[in-house]
């Protein structure tokens, strides 16, 4: 229901005042015989104005008392609560009762068909007194320190007497079936649970303020250079010294790819160029082997072995040939060495 259509008693630090009875038309049967059960003197109840003057003066009276509900609470704080190995003693030495008490302050039975309590100022004080004595004094004691924590704990103990003086408990009109005599009743149907939760919803705990983010510059990471720390990343390349090759014999080393040299074929005619010389025949040296291995894609022209060939005879020079006088320098000297054959015989002849 919105807080404008409750009367000005309900507002907090009001005094008490007779309530505001709002009835329908036509009166529920079980409130006219709620009138009827609690009156000693017997009144008439036939119209509506009838149950609206005899409910006021019910509810207005100076026992109109209502016990909503009972709470159990310490009688002093943690540090001074007495210890004992029997808990039924431990709890009836440390605790006590308090009795929620409240008065009518509004009922409607049009709208919103509810009934309106408010703490009465007794209630309101024990209240209050418990927070400030014991439940202020527990909290402070299980929050950690800071600067503000009195002003905070002071203004927490402000908020409470603010909200207990304006708590109003609202629940359905029916409520009344538990009025008794003199105005006086008791909240039937188990709404006296609702009541214990919505006080004890009241005492806020005591919060201290949010850490401040203080913004965490991490180091940058050293980056390790052992084996072990990098898995053997960066290792460092080790240098290659190069030595001197061992001195060995010329007559050990051997070619790589023999090249074997053929000195005479089957296939070579044995009157060869210049028969009559008479010289032995020479046989031509080997190719040097190579130092590098050939690659296997290269032609095979490259680095195949020397064809078989016949042997050429070594050809005498001049200076070399024996000296003879007379005719021997003429043409048949020359005969004999056989210069008169090919195309030679006219140049040498023309320089005789």
């Amino acid at each position: 229901m919105p807080m404008q259509l409750l009367p000005a008693s309900a507002q907090a630090f009001a005094p008490r005042s007779a309530p505001t009875i709002v009835l329908n038309t036509k009166v529920e049967p079980w409130l006219t015989q709620t009138l009827k059960r609690i009156n000693k003197i017997k009144r008439p109840l036939n119209s509506v104005p009838q149950h609206m003057r005899c409910l006021t003066e019910t509810l207005a009276g100076e026992g109109a008392i209502w016990s909503l509900t009972s709470l159990m609470l310490p009688i002093a704080a943690d540090t001074k609560l007495r210890k004992d190995d029997n808990p039924l003693m431990e709890a009836l030495h440390n605790y006590q009762v308090i009795h929620v008490e409240a008065y009518v302050v509004h009922v409607d039975m049009v709208s919103q068909h509810e009934v309106a309590f408010k703490l009465t100022s007794d209630t309101i004080d024990l209240l209050i007194e418990y927070h400030k004595d014991i439940y202020s004094v527990d909290v402070a004691a299980n929050t950690w320190s800071w600067p503000e924590k009195d002003a905070q704990l002071k203004k927490l103990q402000e908020e409470f007497v603010q909200a207990a003086n304006r708590f109003v408990f609202r629940t359905g009109a029916r409520a009344l079936e538990g009025l008794e005599e003199e105005g006086a009743g008791e909240l039937l149907e188990g709404r006296s649970e609702d009541v214990k939760n919505q006080i004890m919803n009241l005492f806020l705990p005591l919060l201290p303020p949010p850490p401040r983010i203080v913004d965490v510059i991490h180091p940058a990471p050293f980056i390790q250079t052992q084996n072990a720390v990098m898995g053997g990343w960066w290792q460092p390349t080790p240098t290659l010294v190069s030595q001197p090759p061992a001195p060995i014999d010329s007559w050990q080393v051997l070619p790589s790819t023999p090249s074997p040299t053929a000195t005479s074929c089957s296939d070579t005619p044995s009157n060869g160029f210049w028969p009559e010389s008479g010289l032995s025949n020479v046989q031509l040296p080997s190719p040097t082997p190579s130092l590098s291995q050939p690659y296997t894609s290269a032609p095979t022209h490259y680095y195949s072995s020397p064809e078989c060939m016949a042997p050429i005879p070594a050809v005498p020079l001049p200076s070399m040939l024996p000296q003879h006088c007379g005719n021997d320098l003429g043409m048949g000297g020359f005969n004999d060495f056989g210069w008169n054959q090919g195309p030679f015989q006219p140049q040498y002849a023309a320089m005789i």
